[in-house]
């Protein structure tokens, strides 16, 4: 199948998370990602969610690589969605940790996020 839309996770190498933190995190983007874009951008999410929410995870090295992309997507008008961690197991309270872009068209997305690296 081809995908039209999807959602971009991008994380941060430098922290070095457990798999299972990670992952925790990764949700927690994915989730607030999907409830802004289907609030502010309802035709983008019910076409993402219609080819089955496709999500990639992406990596890089710190969290100065953050906002530059940010950046670019608030230009794109795409959702973007620092997460910050509650501080109760492996980092301190605040750390950002991913940032969440999408879901979008892939057309869009690509121009923030097509020279990263998978995880």
């Amino acid at each position: 199948m081809d995908f039209e839309y999807k959602m971009v996770i991008v994380t941060r190498k430098d922290l070095n998370l457990s798999p299972g933190k990670l992952a925790a995190q990764v949700a927690h983007a994915a989730v607030a990602c999907t409830l802004l874009t289907k609030k502010n951008k309802p035709k983008w999410f019910n076409k993402w969610q219609g080819e089955g929410a496709k999500k990639v995870v992406v990596r890089v090295e710190s969290l100065d690589d953050f906002f530059p992309l940010k950046k670019r997507a608030e230009r794109l008008e795409i959702v973007s969605n620092i997460i910050e961690d509650a501080g109760h197991t492996e980092i301190p309270q605040g750390t950002k940790t991913v940032l969440g872009l999408g879901p979008a068209p892939n057309s869009l997305i690509d121009q923030i996020t097509s020279d990263l690296s998978l995880l």
